[in-house]
């Protein structure tokens, strides 16, 4: 990818035209990170880019953008522009082509303004993005308040880029992301709003530092205020010294691998997001039926922000069970190796250890004696065996309608046929009718 946009930077400059690497990409080579896509800035404008280069798609070319295609990548070539105000909070409504500096004024963050000349390796920095990178601030080009006013989701990625990269605001940029907090809800797409929320989940250390940011800077209770409320919510003293909701959730998120996927992120920030609406003083502190009722308040949230259905039941799956460890070690083999090949078993594992691990004093002693027997048991079945009856099979031969008694004989017969009870297609008819018949 790197070879190929030299190429194309090196083609737009023998034809005559200016052209650089721009934004994310020149900020991550400055930081010694490889990027991850390499978008190129030139003075060309989009028709004679569509004349430079064979395979081109017009993405945004009214806003100067045009994606072009080569050796298999696809490369963002933005032509030079200022922007002539934003009525949407996110796209300008008129583009003026202009020079390379001006071009660097628009962008959002100091860090994410400067170019780079790959033929010359050099870089241009009209917005002291170098600097700030060295003293690990995240301040906005310009005024503040104006690159908010301009696009509302500026708010987020504040937020996300200071904690991605551990840095630090600047004041004036601190002040003016809690001064126009409440733009976040005006113009902004749930979409986008959901986009930047993984990333900020995703964050490889210690993630919770974001989601205190937006607590303190009184953006969270507008866009999650379900996990506003953990703040404040107490827990019994005698299983968590930690302290409240809020502090055992963001424990858990951060101990969290690295490389946990987004579906477990998910579902250990929101395991416990329930507390607050089960908790009782009775004989002690207790949360009864909060698995359940944080399931439904987690499919409420991502509904909301428009994630994905398998998103969803994922996510659910693994908070409707984070408290079911002890169970596993009574069930019959069939039923046990049944639920270790669910496809989201990895992911209620993280989230199992994260919610031991954020809890003061943590005990791993049931955890450690579930994974061991995932792991032995996952060795002897390494798959599951093709079911003798499927549930058309037992509507077929019992006369039953499609319902939860065919899913509760279904299970019955297939648990039975993984314990060895049951050796064939016959049996299983046989027993079938024997539960028929009484």
């Amino acid at each position: 990818m790197f070879i190929t946009a030299i190429d194309l930077v090196r083609t737009l400059q023998k034809a005559g035209y200016t052209a650089y690497f721009a934004g994310g990409c020149v900020r991550d080579m400055l930081m010694g990170h490889v990027p991850k896509d390499i978008d190129i800035v030139t003075d060309a404008l989009p028709d004679e880019l569509e004349k430079i280069f064979n395979h081109t798609i017009p993405v945004g070319k009214k806003f100067g953008v045009i994606l072009v295609v080569q050796n298999g990548h696809h490369f963002e070539i933005a032509t030079f522009r200022s922007d002539a105000g934003y009525s949407d909070g996110r796209r300008p409504d008129a583009v003026i082509f202009t020079t390379a500096e001006n071009d660097a004024r628009r962008r959002d963050f100091t860090i994410n303004g400067m170019f780079y000349d790959p033929i010359k390796e050099k870089y241009l920095d009209f917005v002291g993005g170098q600097k700030d990178l060295t003293a690990k601030l995240i301040r906005f080009i310009g005024n503040a308040e104006e690159r908010i006013l301009e696009d509302h989701l500026r708010l987020l990625r504040a937020i996300r880029f200071k904690n991605q990269f551990a840095f630090q605001y600047e004041m004036e940029t601190y002040e003016a992301v809690r001064k126009y907090a409440p733009l976040i809800l005006e113009k902004v797409s749930t979409e986008r709003i959901r986009d930047e929320f993984c990333k900020m989940v995703m964050c490889k250390s210690r993630p919770s530092l974001a989601f205190e940011d937006m607590s303190h800077l009184g953006i969270l209770k507008l866009i999650m205020p379900e996990l506003e409320r953990l703040r404040g919510c107490p827990q019994p003293f005698e299983y968590h010294h930690e302290g409240d909701v809020w502090t055992h959730t963001m424990a858990a998120i951060d101990t969290l691998p690295p490389e946990a996927p987004l579906i477990a992120r998910l579902a250990t920030l929101f395991h416990d997001i329930g507390k607050p609406d089960t908790f009782a003083l009775k004989e002690r502190i207790r949360f009864d039926s909060h698995a359940t009722i944080s399931a439904d308040l987690a499919a409420k949230i991502m509904k909301r922000l428009n994630f994905s259905t398998e998103q969803i039941d994922a996510v659910t799956w693994c908070i409707k069970h984070h408290m079911m460890m002890a169970s596993f070690l009574t069930m019959n083999d069939g039923r046990l190796i049944h639920w270790l090949h669910h496809p989201q078993m990895k992911n209620l594992l993280l989230l199992m250890k994260a919610d031991a691990a954020g809890t003061d004093p943590g005990d791993f002693t049931l955890f450690n004696k579930i994974e061991k027997l995932y792991k032995v048991k996952l060795k002897k079945h390494p798959g599951l065996p093709k079911p003798f009856l499927t549930g058309e099979d037992i509507m077929a031969l019992t006369g039953l309608p499609a319902g939860s008694r065919i899913g509760e004989l279904k299970d019955q017969l297939y648990e039975m046929q993984i314990d060895g009870d049951l050796k064939n297609r016959q049996e299983a008819e046989k027993w079938l009718q024997i539960q028929i018949k009484s």
